[in-house]
């Protein structure tokens, strides 16, 4: 049994994703595009979950954090723009550098892609990964993500990869 778990994420968990957010917050920005800095406060984080409820509510969003043993969110997991007509949606998703290197992330694609097939009958999910970020391609791959030959316009810095469901 895995000492971590992936579930929905909830209104209430403002407080413990601010922390999260913030302990990481030099980590992701490394890795990815940063976030608005007004996002790193109280409102900002109850603002944005919100946005991300208010979406699941519409079927656009399906948010997901990633706890330890002890509740405290060391990992964050999305299925964003889905489309429910097309039958495809984008996954996102970031661990803690702190728990990096145990199978948080590919624990949460495996979550998504079921939430995918099983919630949202949809057929295909893509990822963009900055070429670089060999972490993020590696859990890609290893949950069967194809890397798409060409690159999309306008995305030299970064890789689309495609899952057919």
């Amino acid at each position: 049994m895995s000492a971590f778990s992936v579930r929905k994420l909830e209104a209430g968990d403002a407080q413990a994703l601010l922390a999260f957010e913030i302990r990481n917050r030099a980590w992701f920005e490394s890795q990815i595009d940063a976030r608005d800095p007004s996002f790193y406060t109280p409102q900002g984080v109850t603002a944005h979950i919100a946005d991300y409820l208010s979406g699941f509510a519409a079927g656009t969003w399906h948010p997901f954090v990633i706890e330890d043993a002890s509740g405290t969110i060391v990992g964050r997991a999305n299925l964003k723009d889905i489309d429910s007509a097309k039958g495809c949606a984008e996954v996102g998703y970031r661990v803690g550098l702190d728990v990096g290197g145990q199978g948080l992330a590919t624990q949460a694609l495996a979550q998504l892609v079921r939430q995918a097939r099983q919630h949202w009958k949809l057929r295909q999910l893509v990822a963009y990964v900055y070429k670089d970020n060999i972490g993020s391609r590696k859990v890609l791959e290893r949950c069967g993500f194809w890397i798409e030959p060409a690159p999309q316009e306008g995305a030299r810095d970064r890789h689309r990869f495609v899952l057919t469901l």
